[in-house]
């Protein structure tokens, strides 16, 4: 019996963890479709933060490429005073660099619903 409940906090715990996380990154960052997207890409920093391979495969044409896994080194080659439109793969991944973004004094921050695997415009490969 102890050792159900011990499970059921656990579980508890990580829910409430999650819900934070999620409500974090939805403070932090806007969501748009891929129309919305693409109205404001073009005036702003469009950064790709998957992998480099990943961005290799294929990227929205226009994209940098600065992988979540460099952006603590990298993050001050992207301008604070202008908008940051983020995408990775499904979206997860570019909540979690905006949160960071944030905490750095970024303020205009937007990520693709659904990341590059819903894109259907122009894209690049190398």
């Amino acid at each position: 019996m102890e050792l159900l409940y011990i499970t059921l906090g656990v579980v508890i715990a990580i829910l409430i963890f999650a819900v934070v996380s999620f409500l974090r990154i939805r403070k932090a960052v806007t969501d748009l479709n891929q129309e919305e997207f693409i109205q404001g890409y073009r005036k702003a920093q469009l950064i790709d933060v998957r992998e480099p391979k990943d961005f290799a495969a294929g990227h929205i044409l226009g994209a940098r490429n600065i992988p979540q896994s460099q952006l603590r080194q990298r993050y001050k080659e992207i301008r604070a005073d202008k908008p940051v439109y983020l995408y990775d793969q499904n979206g997860a991944r570019s909540g979690r660099v905006a949160l960071f973004l944030k905490k750095k004094g970024y303020d205009q921050l937007f990520q693709l619903q659904g990341g590059f695997k819903k894109w259907t415009g122009k894209i690049k490969s190398k």
